[in-house]
């Protein structure tokens, strides 16, 4: 694939499935201010999956949890379903999504990321 051929973005992680498959915005306790935002990021995410056409690859790439904003990127990352107190830095993220966008590993998906 060049990178032409793919579309990744970043989404936040209220719609990202937990280790037992609810969605994180849906387990007891999790924060609901924020709602109307998850909904509107799983609706832009199920727009894509429904127009894409089958040779346009893409993926929806969140924080496992959250942002670490005060550590230092660690250079690893790692798949894993949505954990509320999971944190990566915005580095390690970064090179989660440019890794991605180079080497493609995940296909017409919304993927959690966390710090190794």
């Amino acid at each position: 694939m060049t990178p032409l051929d793919i579309v990744t973005y970043e989404e936040g992680i209220g719609q990202l499935p937990t280790a037992s498959g609810d969605l994180l915005m849906d387990a007891p306790g999790y924060p609901q201010e924020w709602r109307e935002f998850y909904v509107g990021h799983g609706a832009a995410t199920e727009a894509l999956r429904a127009a894409a056409p089958e040779a346009l690859d893409w993926l929806v790439l969140s924080p496992a949890g959250d942002f670490d904003h005060e550590g230092e990127p660690s250079g690893g990352y790692a798949l894993a379903p949505a954990a509320a107190e999971g944190r990566i830095t915005l580095g390690d993220f970064a090179r989660a999504l440019l890794d991605e966008a180079e080497v493609a590993t995940l296909h017409r998906t919304h993927a959690g990321v966390s710090a190794t």
